[in-house]
């Protein structure tokens, strides 16, 4: 049914084939996510954008722009900022370029205490014994 009206140039009512009509899904979800559009329509002016890029190009942590993934290139070349540090932001994720610290010394310094302490009360018991 609603094929042969689209055929026929009757705009179909529900879902919508052939032109967009004010039912096609683009259109029905028009000033939704706003906030991603104009993130993204921010993103597109960040230096270095228009340019274009090549797949490994990641973006400048202070200026948003498009920085070439150089071996040995420490700034920004749009507005100087330094490049060290471990994370790097691309289009859609963040890689962090080490492994973190970890954990370990939080752990490890209660459990030196708590097993100091045991061993302080094992050595009084023997001692009183």
């Amino acid at each position: 049914m609603q094929l042969e009206q689209a055929r026929e140039g009757k705009e179909p009512e529900g879902k919508s084939f052939g032109n967009i009509s004010d039912a096609h899904w683009s259109r029905a979800r028009d000033g939704a996510n706003a906030e991603a559009m104009d993130y993204y329509r921010r993103r597109s002016r960040a230096p270095g954008v228009k340019e274009g890029g090549g797949s490994r190009n990641f973006y400048c942590m202070e200026c948003d722009g498009v920085v070439p993934e150089q071996p040995g290139l420490e700034r920004c070349p749009h507005c100087q900022a330094s490049l060290a540090g471990m994370t790097r932001r691309y289009f859609n994720w963040v890689e962090i370029n080490e492994p973190s610290r970890g954990d370990a010394a939080a752990v490890l310094k209660p459990l030196a205490v708590a097993g100091l302490c045991f061993l302080l009360l094992v050595l009084l018991a023997w001692w009183l014994w």
